[in-house]
C-alpha cells in the first residue's frame, strides 16, 4: 500500500508530501498516517521542525474526502446538538478503556472516533516541541485549510488559494475551523469567510494575518526550507513552552494567562541548555564587553541557533 504521506529527513528537518492522486483529498488513512508521524516526530530529539506540502504541485491538501464524510452520515442516524455532544463525550471517555478503541472502530460510532482522533492530532501539534510549517504550494480549502491553521507557521505559493468553504455542502467547519481561524484573524472577517466559503487570494492571506509571507511558487519550497532551518534548532522545551502559553493562555482571563507564563518561565529557565546559553552570553559580555544582540556575528549565531546547542540531541 503507498503511503500518502511521503516523508524525507534533512538534518534537523522533516519534509513531509501529501500524496493522494488524483484530487489530493484528505482521508481517514491520510488522518492516520498523520497521526503517527507527528506523534513520532513530538519524541524524536533530532527533529526541529516538520515542513509540510503538496506533492502534486498545484495541491496542497484538496479538503476532506466528501464521499467518506457522506458515507458516514448515512450509515449514522440523524442526531441532535445534544446528542452529538453526548456521543462524542462517550467516545471520548470510551476509547481510554483498553480494547475499547479497536471496537469503537468496527462499530457505528467509528466516524465519532476518528473526528476526535483527528482533533487530538491536531492539538497535538499545539502542545509539542516540534515547529510545524505549511508551505501551502496549491489549492487548500475546508479540512486541508483547518490543518495548515494548526501550524504554526504558513508559507503560501502565490498561485494558491484558501477557502473555508463547507457552508457550500450545508454543514459547518468541524476541524477546527470555526475556532483557530477566528482567533487568527478575528472573529469578524473569519465568518464572513466561513458564510461566503469564497476563495482567498494570497494578497489578501498575507493582508489578513492567514499567512507570514507569500513566495514565487517555483521557489516555495526551497525559502521554506531556509526559513527553518535556524527554527529547527531551537529548544524543543522553549517551542513547547511558548505554544502552550500562547494557544492555551490565550483562552484564559488575562490574570490567569500570565500566571501560566511566569510558571513556563520559571520553569524552563533552569533546564540544562537554558542554563548553557546563558553562561555563554554571560560569558561573552565579560570578554568582549558588548552585548551578543548588539555585535553582528554573535547576533547571527543567536538567531541561527548555532551561538549555543540548545538541541535535546
Amino acid at each position: 500500500m503507498n503511503k500518502l504521506i511521503e516523508t524525507e529527513q534533512h538534518g534537523r528537518i522533516v519534509i513531509a508530501k501529501f500524496s493522494n492522486p488524483p484530487y489530493a483529498l484528505l482521508t481517514e488513512s491520510m488522518c492516520n498516517e498523520l497521526n503517527k508521524l507527528i506523534v513520532s516526530v513530538d519524541r524524536d530529539p533530532t527533529i526541529g521542525v516538520v515542513v509540510f506540502t503538496g506533492h502534486d504541485p498545484n495541491r496542497f491538501i484538496s479538503h476532506y474526502d466528501v464521499g467518506e464524510l457522506l458515507e458516514g452520515a448515512e450509515s449514522s442516524p440523524p442526531m441532535s446538538l445534544g446528542q452529538a455532544k453526548f456521543a462524542l463525550t462517550a467516545v471520548r471517555a470510551l476509547k481510554r478503556l483498553p480494547g475499547m478503541r479497536r471496537l469503537l472502530q468496527k462499530s457505528p460510532a467509528a466516524g465519532l472516533l476518528q473526528l476526535q482522533n483527528f482533533h487530538e492530532t491536531l492539538q497535538l501539534m499545539g502542545r509539542s516541541g516540534t515547529i510545524f510549517i505549511a508551505a501551502i504550494n496549491g489549492q487548500t480549502a475546508g479540512g486541508g485549510l483547518e490543518f495548515a491553521l494548526a501550524c504554526d507557521l504558513r508559507f503560501m505559493s502565490d498561485s494558491a488559494e484558501l477557502a473555508q468553504f463547507e457552508v457550500l455542502l450545508g454543514f459547518p467547519p468541524g476541524a477546527g475551523g470555526t475556532q483557530r481561524l477566528s482567533r487568527l484573524i478575528g472573529r469578524g472577517v473569519a465568518l464572513e469567510l466561513m458564510l461566503t466559503g469564497r476563495g482567498i487570494s494570497p494578497k489578501e492571506c498575507l493582508s489578513l494575518g492567514l499567512v507570514s509571507e507569500v513566495i514565487p511558487h517555483e521557489d516555495l519550497l526551497n525559502q521554506v526550507l531556509r526559513r527553518a532551518e535556524p527554527l529547527s534548532h531551537r529548544s524543543k522545551a522553549a517551542v513547547a513552552g511558548i505554544k502552550q502559553s500562547v494557544i492555551e493562555g490565550g483562552s484564559l482571563a488575562l490574570e490567569q494567562g500570565l500566571r501560566l507564563e511566569q510558571s513556563l518561565f520559571l520553569s524552563l529557565l533552569g533546564a540544562s541548555g537554558a542554563k548553557r546559553a546563558s553562561k555563554a552570553y554571560v560569558d561573552f559580555i565579560d570578554s568582549k564587553k558588548v552585548l551578543p544582540v548588539n555585535d553582528p556575528v554573535a547576533r547571527k549565531k543567536l538567531e541561527a541557533g548555532s551561538f549555543v546547542d540548545l538541541t535535546d540531541h
